[in-house]
């Protein structure tokens, strides 16, 4: 890690947008950027999250900018929140520029109850939740794959969770890329990181991951709602979860193989942790395809999940509630590296935009978009911290021109999981969530205090930032009324 930096080095170039000019560090190829306030800003000096940053502005090929969101924290090689987009011609790809829970996102499904529908029978749907979303360290799910079918998952993605019964052409309509990048080879997958995601398709796994039921608390832009299918005091469900120990093992594959083929491209770096390959070249193709192969295992292991927890409602509401169905308003990654198109000082380029911990938010009109939303933009699912509201937000026409269409993903860390330990009890915390009327399944109290809401920051804040800023508008605010964590 390279030098420090002061808050006299950071220049503010707009109402929520500060600025690390390229010239800060000669080896700095553009200018280093954050969305923040003030309070932001200092929480974001006192790791090294924008040494970090700075750091990403030396890649090769980097255009625009590097970026990060208000979410920022400290990561592998780039922050937490951050975005770089590299040229596709003679740009490099970094497997710390997409982290290793790849294609970690979110999922919100939509009922058509209201929570007094569903209150009388809230702890009993709870546990049947925990029961049927398997969650926690090496935990496996009601499918152990064989080695024919995992190869297919990963090609195919949520298209064989369609072909298995385990989705609707609905689920994948809504479903960011239809839950497949057809870039994916699983021969490009290690046989470690094959054995280890054989047996964890459909399961949460532990840390930040949940499953949380909820209820529409405030609606905040009615023709987008209207457009989502959301309405006051409505239940609906959020999944949170990635590609698990697969993903974790191609990350670590790819980042060792690339340690050692770096210097014959003659590139050098400020962080080991940045270690990348030119995106044209063997190992960097390569890394793209076994990516695209994680991140399809991660869409096909939300949507398993999505069909356990519909499993969940119907054993528990069946015949209690006019109608217990879910549908899937959107799915969206934030651990990502995706071949786009965008402007660039006035040109159109082919970039690949490595969004760490931060969402994809394009806007209204562009032909990824379902045809539902065309009118009103991309849904962005932004999850609070246990027990403090989440977000659902839309992309904009100005994240395009400002952000590589991209914004915030969460609330961010602000305490390590040690330091949440020391400072919360575990059964006290559930005792608190509950006595807030949130039912609370977890299968270790110690990784419940991990998760605090103290150990994060103001979720409303960081949506606030980046509604002001406006790269991507608030729709809806959710509040919890059952989670499920490992």
């Amino acid at each position: 890690m390279s030098g420090s930096i002061a808050r006299k080095d950071i220049r503010q170039i707009g109402p929520f947008l500060y600025e690390i000019p390229q010239s800060f560090r000669a080896d700095m190829r553009v200018p280093a950027r954050i969305y923040a306030d003030e309070t932001i800003l200092e929480a974001a000096l006192r790791d090294n999250s924008l040494i970090q940053l700075v750091n990403t502005a030396t890649l090769p090929g980097i255009v625009g900018y590097a970026l990060a969101m208000p979410d920022i924290h400290q990561g592998y090689g780039f922050p937490i929140g951050g975005v770089v987009a590299t040229r596709a011609d003679r740009g490099v790809i970094s497997p710390g520029g997409v982290g290793y829970d790849i294609n970690c996102g979110v999922r919100l499904l939509a009922s058509e109850m209201e929570e007094g529908e569903v209150r009388p029978y809230l702890d009993d749907l709870a546990t049947l939740l925990y029961q049927h979303v398997p969650s926690g360290v090496g935990v496996g799910g009601f499918l152990k794959l064989k080695k024919k079918e995992l190869n297919d998952v990963l090609e195919q993605g949520s298209q064989w969770a369609l072909k298995r019964g385990y989705a609707t052409h609905d689920d994948l309509l809504h479903t960011e890329e239809g839950g497949r990048l057809e870039s994916a080879r699983a021969d490009k997958v290690s046989d470690r990181a094959k054995e280890r995601g054989r047996g964890q398709i459909g399961t949460l796994g532990a840390g930040n991951h949940f499953a949380e039921i909820g209820v529409v608390d405030e609606i905040f832009d009615e023709e987008a709602a209207s457009a989502f299918g959301l309405f006051p005091d409505q239940v609906v469900v959020q999944i949170h979860c990635g590609s698990r120990g697969l993903g974790h093992q191609v990350c670590t594959d790819y980042v060792h193989q690339f340690q050692k083929t770096i210097k014959h491209h003659g590139i050098t770096l400020p962080d080991r942790q940045l270690v990348c390959a030119p995106i044209q070249s063997p190992e960097g193709q390569d890394y793209l395809a076994a990516m695209a192969a994680a991140a399809n295992f991660a869409w096909a292991n939300r949507q398993l999940l999505t069909h356990q927890t519909r499993e969940a409602f119907m054993k528990a509401l069946a015949g209690k509630v006019k109608n217990w169905d879910l549908r899937v308003v959107y799915d969206v990654a934030h651990n990502m590296a995706k071949m786009e198109t965008h402007e660039v000082n006035g040109r159109k380029v082919r970039v690949c935009v490595h969004r760490k911990g931060a969402t994809r938010a394009f806007g209204p009109g562009d032909p990824v978009l379902p045809p539902d939303y065309m009118d009103v933009g991309q849904p962005v699912l932004v999850p609070g911290s246990m027990g403090t509201a989440s977000y659902v937000l839309v992309g904009s026409r100005q994240a395009m021109h400002q952000s590589f269409g991209s914004t915030c993903h969460g609330a961010g860390r602000q305490m390590s999981r040690k330091a949440a330990k020391r400072a919360v009890r575990g059964e006290a915390l559930r005792q608190s969530l509950e006595a807030q009327g949130i039912a609370v399944r977890a299968g270790s109290l110690r990784g419940l205090a991990e998760e605090a809401p103290m150990a994060y920051k103001d979720v409303s804040r960081v949506v606030d930032i980046v509604h002001k800023a406006g790269i991507a508008r608030k729709v809806a605010r959710l509040r919890p009324i059952a989670v499920v964590k490992g």
